[in-house]
């Protein structure tokens, strides 16, 4: 038996875009529906390493993950328990002068754009915030209000103020249909019928094939992204820790373990939600960390995990309306890097759709770049 709602707004995927979006738009008062095919952070949010980091961004996603920094520093509820944010800093080292010249150049191209939230540091400064670093590393750009937090549990948090909210969260309700008449959307699931004014697609991988259904094109493709986690060592690190010309995402949790990541990708499946573990790839991660870390060179890997996130041709974020089709609105092709732009991605949807409030800082995100 199906049963029949009406909302507002209706959103389609529970990843941390999707939950974020429902949390702002219910707090101002919208109605909300939100279907997830199936868990709450089951998906790339989920199973990413949890790093809570503007350092690195592509350009047109650096005022929202300004943005996003200051939520997760000002949000009650993503502090004071147990996989909470923490923030740590984060540092991108530098191996050899030719490393030196890119940073350099990274910080001036930021200045140029109004920027200054990287900080070029040198030799001794890198080893005040990473005593055990190897001798070789010879500076770093450093942002001292990074962090990390433990993707599932903050999906979660964002669930449940969603709901405290008045949202409704329906999980384990896959989309089987989406009709448009005009002036609402229908919604339909193996046990649902949602009818809403507007629909926000958060689907991550599966975005490209919900936007078909509307009558509409995205330019997601699936890729697939892996991570591995160590034995637990002595604490030798506080920031999250990158590399300059290596894809390297490195970080220590209080229990000891490493958890390593960057860069990882590997061949994935959305349709058999599978993404392949690709051994030769994580070995070379490992080797990265040993040359880094070379006290680690005997410590075991304990356990690697895959999962699937959704990638956009430039590998940059693509939010806000759709370019053709009226009430339709997008967050997906975050390309690996998406966590950290939760919040503040979310808090933006719902000043977009409840009160239609571009943000002209966010253009270089929209859609409509792809409709050329």
């Amino acid at each position: 038996m199906s049963h029949h709602a009406k909302c507002d707004v209706i959103i389609v995927g529970g990843g941390i875009h999707g939950v974020a979006a429902a949390y702002f738009l219910a707090k101002k008062g919208l109605s909300v529906v939100l279907l997830e095919k199936e868990f709450c952070g089951r998906c790339a949010s989920g199973v990413n390493a949890g790093g809570v980091r503007t350092l690195g961004r592509v350009l047109p996603e650096i005022p929202l993950s300004l943005a996003s920094s200051t939520l997760w520093q000002t949000l009650d509820f993503l502090h004071g328990f147990d996989g909470a944010f923490v923030r740590t800093g984060q540092i991108k080292v530098a191996e050899s002068e030719q490393d030196m010249q890119i940073l350099r150049e990274r910080r001036d191209l930021l200045a140029q754009h109004g920027f200054d939230h990287e900080k070029l540091i040198d030799r001794d400064q890198v080893r005040q915030i990473v005593p055990a670093i190897a001798e070789h590393v010879q500076g770093a750009l450093w942002v001292s209000t990074d962090g990390f937090a433990f993707p599932y549990l903050i999906v979660q948090e964002f669930a449940r103020q969603a709901r405290k909210h008045g949202a409704q969260i329906h999980e384990q309700s896959p989309v089987n249909a989406i009709e448009n008449s005009g002036n609402h959307w229908r919604v339909r699931t193996p046990e649902h019928t949602i009818t809403g004014e507007k629909l926000l697609l958060c689907a991550g991988a599966w975005t490209a094939e919900l936007a078909r259904l509307c009558g509409d094109d995205t330019p997601v493709t699936p890729g697939g992204l892996m991570l591995m986690v160590t034995q637990r060592v002595p604490h030798f690190i506080n920031p999250v820790l990158g590399a300059t010309s290596r894809g390297l995402s490195f970080k220590q949790f209080g229990n000891g373990t490493v958890v390593i990541g960057g860069a990882l990708e590997c061949e994935a499946d959305a349709r058999q939600n599978h993404a392949e573990l690709e051994f030769s790839r994580l070995a070379n991660s490992a080797r990265i960390v040993t040359d880094l870390f070379p006290f680690l060179k005997n410590v075991s890997i304990t356990r690697a995990w895959s999962g699937i996130d959704g990638y956009a041709p430039d590998h940059t974020s693509i939010i806000g309306p759709s370019a053709s089709v009226d009430n339709l609105y997008y967050a997906c092709g975050f390309s690996s890097s998406g966590f950290q732009l939760g919040p503040a991605s979310g808090q933006y949807l719902a000043e977009l759709i409840a009160d239609n409030a571009a943000n002209p800082l966010h253009r270089g995100l929209l859609p409509a770049r792809f409709s050329a």
